[in-house]
């Protein structure tokens, strides 16, 4: 008695969940059933210190993200999602002044403006949006030899920081 009605409560639960609208992923995003595509514009490189590999970097990884955390379509137009945007800073300063008024270390910040559109459900869309992430070198060193090693990982927390406000909605 007591196992046949565990069948039918297990039953009751899985065909609620199979009737729920929204697709659920073990990354926490949280994404319509109907939305299917998502379109990730090229980030352009507007900050005054230019890298010349940051733009497509950047546009990479988020690209990725997508691709290997949801079930979207990548489209190159009409996209139910639509991410755009720039990046609007790349800067080095000094970030921890030792007793001699030296810098012992300089950190390397990199910002980008984003515009989201969600095409299902404009409440969730946001617009001109900053994402600002840093990494501290030593200043000792130059930033063309930290350039290389402290890029991705500034480049992952970013895209981790858009993806989780676009579809995991913290």
């Amino acid at each position: 008695m007591i196992k046949s009605g565990l069948y039918i409560l297990s039953g009751f639960i899985v065909l609620t969940i199979a009737s729920c609208s929204m697709n659920y992923s073990f990354t926490g995003a949280s994404i319509p059933a109907e939305v299917k595509t998502i379109q990730i514009g090229q980030f352009p490189n507007n900050a005054l210190l230019v890298n010349p590999t940051l733009s497509q970097v950047f546009t990479d990884a988020l690209r990725n993200k997508f691709q290997s955390q949801t079930s979207l379509a990548i489209v190159n137009q009409d996209g139910d999602l639509v991410i755009e945007g720039e990046i609007a800073d790349f800067s080095t300063r000094p970030s921890a002044i030792q007793s001699d008024d030296l810098a012992a270390l300089n950190r390397l910040t990199i910002t980008v403006r984003v515009t989201y559109t969600n095409t299902f459900d404009e409440t969730q869309s946001f617009s001109n949006q900053s994402f600002s992430r840093y990494e501290d070198y030593d200043s000792g060193l130059d930033l063309t030899s930290v350039s290389e090693s402290l890029i991705p990982i500034i480049v992952e927390s970013l895209v981790e920081d858009i993806f989780n406000k676009a579809v995991v909605n913290w």
